[in-house]
């Protein structure tokens, strides 16, 4: 029997319906208003100049009464003004490149294992099959200490990886600006697993000869997201300093922490950590307005430590032979998960747009009232950011979230190039995949970025950022200045070894 009716799903297309009922909610309010406005503008039209006196002459304002509206209409603008959070600008940031004699590519890296774990061929076994499917590349580097067979860092060692790593990022950021010693106001370090005495904020105010007004912080034992909990604390403190300049250093400090013994669950953090660093300038002067990358739009951090396996999923702790480590465990990606969905209840209805809102409102009421087994509206992000940087913990990490977000290829290459290139630099992965997007010349003025970090205890935090200008940056600045060509590159499943 012939078709009557055209086949609809053919020849409509239904993704044009969803941007014409987004573009329509988005854009309500303009709609609403051009109207009346139209229809004000035309009253006024018809009317004449003897009518518009005797309007105004009807309202018998005197010289008092103007005075007193407009003093009220200065003094609530000036309350509104002063009120106002102070917006925080991200002037510029560097990333450490380590050098090539650092490069651990995987012939090195297990042929280490063999000789450090010979009398442990499983666990050998164990970080080969780790390593293949981990999603690193051959340029990925480890401090000078853990080349050694077998290592054995000492104090000394660490300190010296500290050093090399801060205080290269700073003299890079430092060149960029051109900011001097004396214009800092603000110092955040972080740094988890190495805590020396004096710290290393204290280090750094040594070797730039810093004021000695300058308030700092070291923050340590939070994990790959206490980047963003700087950024935050940064933030807070920029909000009560006026006319402020705060540096924020992230990084990990690999030297102390490799692991030595045979658990296996101690032993991913050795496959998968390696070295990195950034510092990062913030500020909140009005100048920095024009010069200034990005400024801070949100920063939303949650925190499931209240729950004991969330507590415990990334622990430090000895292992039965007396060896220090860190335990990532099996619950890992659910805790994770969990944080994340609590981190995107917060921060969805500050960024996504009204038509999100309202259809993830109408699935729930729906799944309340009419049907429970109504699949849940996964709001869609892409309405809200153009980029995305997600903490390149690992392969799982990324693929995970990539499917929870409904996230493209090309919205995660950032983080899986990051991962291939420079392997877990922890806290200060963010940056290496921001700078990444910007090596590629895709950042553009307007666009939205959006930072998710995890880290132990276990937080989940975000950092929503918007780009003052469109970035073209030197081929010879950062980390990818010799590569960034070769990227993307295709990273397979396994990678047999």
């Amino acid at each position: 029997m012939p078709q009557i009716l055209p086949d609809t799903t053919k020849s409509v297309k239904l993704k044009y319906v969803k941007l014409g009922y987004q573009y329509l909610v988005n854009h309500i309010l303009t709609y609403l208003l051009i109207p009346i406005m139209a229809g004000i503008l035309l009253e006024i039209l018809k009317l004449g100049p003897e009518e518009m006196l005797d309007i105004w002459r009807s309202l018998n304002l005197n010289l008092v009464q103007i005075l007193c509206s407009s003093f009220l209409i200065i003094f609530i603008a000036t309350i509104y003004f002063m009120s106002k959070p102070r917006s925080v600008y991200l002037v510029d940031y560097s990333c450490y490149k380590p050098p090539i004699t650092c490069r651990v590519p995987f012939s090195t890296f297990m042929e280490h294992s063999r000789l450090i774990l010979k009398d442990s061929p499983k666990s050998v076994d164990f970080q080969m099959r780790i390593l293949e499917r981990s999603g690193l590349g051959e340029e990925t580097c480890l401090p000078p200490a853990i080349h050694y067979i077998p290592p054995n860092p000492t104090m000394e060692d660490a300190r010296n990886e500290a050093q090399t790593v801060i205080f290269s990022s700073i003299d890079s950021l430092m060149k960029k600006t051109g900011l001097k010693a004396k214009d800092i106001d603000i110092l955040v370090v972080n740094c988890s697993l190495f805590s020396p005495t004096p710290s290393l904020s204290a280090m750094v105010i040594n070797k730039y000869k810093l004021r000695s007004n300058i308030k700092s912080f070291n923050l340590s034992g939070m994990g790959c997201s206490a980047g963003l909990i700087s950024i935050d604390l940064a933030r807070d403190l920029l909000q009560v300093c006026p006319n402020s300049y705060a540096l924020i250093v992230s990084t990990e400090i690999i030297t102390p922490n490799y692991y030595k013994g045979n658990e296996r669950a101690m032993l991913l953090p050795n496959c998968l950590f390696r070295m990195g660093g950034a510092a990062i300038l913030l500020s909140n002067k009005r100048r920095e307005r024009n010069r200034a990358k990005y400024r801070l739009v949100h920063a939303v951090r949650t925190h499931k430590g209240a729950d004991d396996k969330a507590y415990k999923c990334v622990y430090e702790q000895e292992d039965p032979q007396g060896k220090v480590g860190i335990n990532l465990s099996k619950d890992l990606m659910v805790i994770a998960g969990e944080a994340l969905k609590s981190n995107i209840t917060t921060i969805g209805p500050l960024v996504l747009p009204a038509s999100e809102q309202l259809l993830f409102l109408f699935t729930l009421i729906g799944r309340k009232i009419f049907n429970p087994k109504w699949k849940p509206y996964i709001p869609d992000f892409k309405q809200a950011f153009e980029h995305f940087c997600i903490h390149a913990g690992g392969r799982a990490v990324i693929d995970e979230l990539q499917k929870n977000l409904q996230l493209s290829g090309e919205h995660v290459e950032a983080s899986r190039m990051t991962l291939h290139r420079f392997g877990n630099t922890s806290s200060s992965s963010l940056w290496y995949e921001l700078n990444y997007i910007e090596a590629k010349g895709r950042m553009k003025k307007g666009d939205r970025v959006w930072q998710i970090a995890f880290g132990s205890g276990f937080k989940c935090n975000s950092a929503v950022w918007k780009c003052n200008r469109t970035i073209k940056i030197k081929m010879e600045e950062g980390p990818w200045q010799d590569c960034i060509d070769r990227y993307p590159v295709h990273i397979p499943e396994v990678v047999k070894l």
